[in-house]
């Protein structure tokens, strides 16, 4: 008997000596709750200021979305000055706010803007080059400041010297919850992958979760088209938005996305295919039937909106003069830098091979073939690609008013299509923050100590994504990850 109750105490011993050891316990001035661009820039920004930051990331690679973006918004920056360039922060700033016809939030939108000139200084002065200037779409505004190396590039090395500064990043671990005493948010309780709990007593914590484009529940219950396919995000559940809301915060933005161009499924960003698919020739719904301008791809974000319309697919029609107007004189619209305008398609066929086996693509010696591969049916079809021609002949589109510069005839066999769908970049609100990024309540009252950022922060849209000012979502990530670690540390040194 007495030999059993000393081998329960020691049992009893060793599990609590074994709970203690997987519960441990940090002490740090500021917790940043993902390291995708918005809390890769508010780490570097708060610790280069004296503060202590624990900065956290779920999965086992740094950097989310903004590991792929291309350059960042900025407007008064040194480079467009250098280029005599003289669109102002006030136009911008109105811009935006009429875009959004004055839904958004006015105060952080401007800012938003009013910071991002510093940003680019600060960027550059840690080693971050910028190749060129320039916009995203014809006739567009020269806001986009393109750097080397992509996204991944700085934001590796910001997290360098994030390291440099003694500053830790603990990978593959999971914000779980918000630690709340008297009303103010002083820590978070994390888990890491061996299932090891952190508790992370902090003075403040700033989300920066990168949005909820991979939960479906919650894409069914706020977004306007929920089975849209997801662009470079991984992860994305919505998790930092739901410890904010938890703590007191308000709801905004939900229903916004980042729109991309649609594209037909399994083709990455380089692929000819996509690049074919992502042209304004014929748009026509499954049921055959046109529904909008297709030079709307130059807005993408109107794109998504009309082809959201339709259910999320549709086929892109064209023929042989056009694949040879691609292939010989390149495409009329880019993806971004990685496909630029006028690039001559010359890996179209052995992508489209690959497309025809996924079943996303399809080629017919006649339009009813196209029509029976596809799924149209063959009477709407050759109804729409006869109307099309005709507005080619007359040289104008009295349906949807398209320049004529873009309608291209079909005639000539052999004729494509590709099936696209709506896609996304990803979601762009959640949670209702002031202008100093604090999480504020329904009532506007600031929740003490927590702080939302980037794809997590709602109110710099109305309803819909724009591309008005080009390097906007990076920007606004950066931006608003600056703001934050200023906000933070100045809240910080007001509790002493």
């Amino acid at each position: 008997m007495y030999r059993s109750i000393r081998f329960l105490t020691f049992a009893l011993a060793a599990g609590a000596a074994l709970f203690a050891q997987a519960e441990k316990t940090l002490e740090t001035d500021i917790v940043v709750v993902g390291a995708g661009a918005s809390g890769t820039a508010a780490s570097l920004a708060a610790a280069e200021q004296g503060a202590k930051v624990v900065l956290l990331e779920k999965q086992a690679v740094t950097g989310g979305t903004g590991a792929y973006s291309e350059g960042i918004f900025a407007v008064e920056s040194s480079l467009q000055r250098a280029m005599n360039y003289t669109l102002s922060r006030d136009q911008a700033f109105k811009l935006i706010m009429e875009y959004s016809h004055w839904r958004a939030n006015a105060k952080m939108v401007r800012a938003y803007v009013d910071k991002s000139a510093d940003t680019i200084d600060w960027m550059a002065q840690h080693g971050v080059h910028f190749e060129q200037l320039t916009s995203n779409y014809p006739g567009g505004l020269y806001t986009w400041h393109i750097y080397k190396g992509r996204g991944a590039g700085w934001i590796n090395a910001f997290q360098a010297k994030f390291a440099e500064l003694g500053q830790p990043l603990y990978k593959e671990t999971t914000a779980k919850s918000l630690i709340i005493e008297k009303g103010k948010v002083v820590g978070v309780v994390a888990e890491n992958a061996k299932g090891e709990k952190l508790r992370i007593h902090s003075k403040a914590v700033v989300i920066a979760t990168g949005g909820f484009l991979n939960n479906k529940e919650m894409m069914q219950k706020y977004t306007r088209f929920p089975d849209v396919m997801p662009i470079a995000n991984k992860g994305k559940v919505g998790e930092g938005i739901q410890m904010a809301w938890s703590a007191g915060a308000a709801p905004e933005g939900l229903e916004v996305m980042a729109s991309y161009r649609p594209g037909p499924v399994g083709e990455s960003t380089t692929s000819h295919l996509g690049a074919a698919a992502k042209q304004p020739h014929l748009w026509l719904n499954p049921s055959g039937e046109r529904f909008c301008d297709e030079s709307v791809i130059f807005q993408w974000p109107f794109a998504g909106n009309a082809l959201e319309r339709q259910g999320g697919s549709m086929f892109v029609v064209f023929d042989k003069g056009s694949l040879d107007y691609m292939q010989t004189k390149g495409i009329d619209v880019g993806v971004g830098v990685m496909v630029p305008v006028t690039t001559k398609l010359d890996k179209f066929e052995n992508d489209f091979q690959r497309g025809e086996k996924a079943g996303v693509a399809f080629r017919a010696d006649t339009l009813e073939e196209l029509a029976k591969k596809t799924g149209m049916p063959a009477a709407s079809l050759k109804a729409e690609v006869q109307r099309y021609n005709v507005a080619y002949t007359e040289r104008h589109d009295g349906m949807f008013a398209k320049d004529p510069k873009f309608l291209h005839p079909i005639q000539k066999a052999p004729f494509y299509a590709i099936k696209s769908v709506a896609t996304s970049l990803g979601t762009l609100g959640g949670v209702k923050v002031s202008e100093r990024f604090e999480a504020v309540d329904k009532q506007g009252r600031a929740i003490p100590g927590l702080y939302v950022i980037g794809n997590d922060a709602g109110g710099m849209y109305g309803d819909s994504y724009d591309l008005i000012m080009a390097g906007s979502t990076i920007g606004f990530a950066v931006n608003s990850g600056r703001i934050s670690a200023d906000s933070a540390v100045a809240y910080i040194k007001n509790l002493r």
